[in-house]
């Protein structure tokens, strides 16, 4: 039950030790000492529907969504992706401008590039950083995902058996 992240012993945090992905992301990133600001980053499709499963773990705190899609939560950013990269830099300044309006306490990902710019970004400002690869992911970490790694302070998959060969903390899943 002690799965390691960032120096912290994830077993301890958790009331009569239940191990699961929101008391997790809860526990790592937002101690109920005070309201911390969130800033929840996912691509439209699957990555927005598993970030939006996980709303019970932000509250008391105040989130803002920001997705790929401009009728999806309250920032939009541009897409981008491995074989658009050159677009990464128009999302950057899209989520520099929101992190300055928004000023996070703590930034959550369910990927996909924009969520690891996102992730990035956030280290810049000394926010909490959570990266929460997809379930689709069964067999190995995502391209964001591994490039995540060094950037985000708790780094989970949804998979034990992903966990078990890359490292990533396993807390279960989000669907």
């Amino acid at each position: 039950m002690g799965h390691t992240q960032a120096g912290v012993n994830m077993g301890v945090m958790f009331k009569g030790g239940a191990f699961n992905l929101w008391e997790t992301v809860r526990g790592i990133a937002m101690k109920k000492t005070k309201t911390k600001r969130v800033l929840a980053v996912a691509s439209m499709g699957g990555h927005w529907r598993q970030l939006n499963e996980m709303t019970d773990a932000f509250e008391g705190h105040e989130v803002r969504f920001v997705s790929t899609s401009r009728e999806l939560g309250d920032y939009y950013v541009r897409d981008c992706s491995r074989t658009q990269w050159w677009l990464g830099f128009i999302t950057a300044a899209q989520l520099i401008w929101i992190m300055i309006r928004v000023r996070p306490h703590v930034v959550v990902s369910t990927g996909a590039l924009p969520g690891l710019v996102a992730i990035m970004l956030a280290r810049l400002i000394r926010a909490r950083t959570v990266w929460i690869d997809s379930i689709a992911n069964a067999d190995e970490m995502s391209l964001s995902g591994r490039l995540s790694r060094p950037f985000a302070e708790l780094w989970l998959t949804q998979w034990p058996s992903v966990s078990a060969r890359t490292g990533a903390s396993y807390a279960g899943a989000v669907l």
